[in-house]
């Protein structure tokens, strides 16, 4: 069993790219520890119509069809300190916030650490383990330039969610992959969700 992904959503927009991102590690055998801010429960209701408590985590509600996999899917409250991803000590294979929202972009570059998905980000990058944010927001503000500056000096990668359209899937779905694809290629994961430059590609990034 290889080393688990710290998997969190925050309050930004986007929060579909997170759950086809579990969604595909799950499918690839891939433990995932997932964590879930308040806000980003608001935006999920929101776009995605579907209600979570914090407290009593269902994952069938994200992954009605996947309930043989959630073997592999560990889910920790938001303020839980005592958890595996909040020490150094606890190896992984890296971190994906996804959808990062600002806030959590700025206490990742600023070392703030007032939940746990914040901790998470700062054990991370401590531990100069793979920590990737994926925002999903326009235009930016300069402080969110100056954090993203900041995140990446720190170890960071910064992937936002910017679609391609050269890789032949132009449906909502098609482009999801392509952001979940990037995601997956930063954790130097084996997938097949899009075709990549040379194969039948003629236009590519």
């Amino acid at each position: 069993m290889s080393h688990p992904i710290v998997v969190a959503f925050t309050g930004g927009s986007g929060p579909g790219y997170g759950r086809r991102l579990v969604e595909v590690l799950l499918e690839l055998q891939q433990p995932v520890h997932l964590t879930i801010s308040p806000a980003a429960t608001k935006v999920i209701e929101h776009e995605l119509d579907i209600s979570i408590d914090l407290k009593s985590f269902t994952p069938e509600l994200f992954w009605p069809d996947k309930q043989a996999l959630f073997s592999n899917l560990h889910y920790y409250h938001y303020q839980d300190f005592m958890t595996p991803m909040a020490s150094g000590s606890f190896l992984t294979r890296g971190m994906v916030i996804c959808p990062c929202s600002g806030a959590t972009l700025s206490a990742a570059a600023n070392g703030n650490s007032r939940n746990l998905i914040e901790r998470a980000a700062e054990v991370h990058l401590k531990e100069s383990r793979k920590l990737i944010l994926v925002q999903r927001e326009t235009p930016l503000s300069l402080p969110t330039i100056e954090n993203m500056r900041k995140a990446k000096l720190a170890g960071a990668v910064i992937l936002p969610a910017m679609p391609a359209w050269y890789h032949g899937d132009q449906s909502v779905t098609g482009l999801i992959d392509f952001v979940v694809a990037r995601i997956l290629d930063q954790l130097n994961i084996e997938h097949h969700l899009i075709k990549r430059w040379g194969e039948g590609i003629e236009n590519g990034d």
